[in-house]
């Protein structure tokens, strides 16, 4: 089993980042971090262009996260998928079974998620696997400290 995290570098997905690896740690388990981007056509050489600058931030992004999970001593590996996130999620949890799906929240209201159709909110509705939501900002456990990123 494994444990999954959509990263990109958002104030939702550092915060998640902190989560997986409390989760990976707590249960001895790989942390798979993915970033997953499509392109917005199928072809061209904007497509080309896109991909490529798509890959160089997904490439840097996962590198910092990497960095992080390492330094508390779990296992990474990474997916650079070109795939809408929600679906790079769901793929990569089916191809390491997954035991949860971890995603950072923007702090949008649930409506807007809704229309907007944010990946959360795509993965509450469409993933197999349990999706932990965790929001860009988050009480501390233990102080009740508001805690950043």
């Amino acid at each position: 089993m494994s444990v999954v995290l959509g990263y990109d570098e958002s104030p939702g997905a550092r915060q998640a980042l902190r989560v997986a690896i409390e989760v990976a740690t707590a249960y001895d388990e790989p942390l798979v971090i993915v970033y997953g981007a499509a392109a917005p056509g199928v072809t061209g050489e904007e497509y080309g262009a896109h991909h490529e600058a798509v890959r160089e931030a997904g490439s840097t992004a996962l590198g910092h996260a990497v960095r992080v999970a390492e330094e508390a001593g779990v296992r990474t590996s990474v997916e650079l998928i070109d795939e809408r996130p929600a679906q790079a999620l769901i793929e990569a949890a089916a191809r390491h079974g997954a035991r949860v799906i971890v995603v950072g929240t923007w702090g949008e209201s649930p409506v807007r998620g809704a229309l907007l159709g944010s990946t959360p909110h795509k993965l509450l509705h469409l993933s197999s696997v349990p999706v932990l939501c965790v929001p860009a900002v988050v009480m501390s456990r233990r102080s009740g400290a508001v805690r950043g990123v």
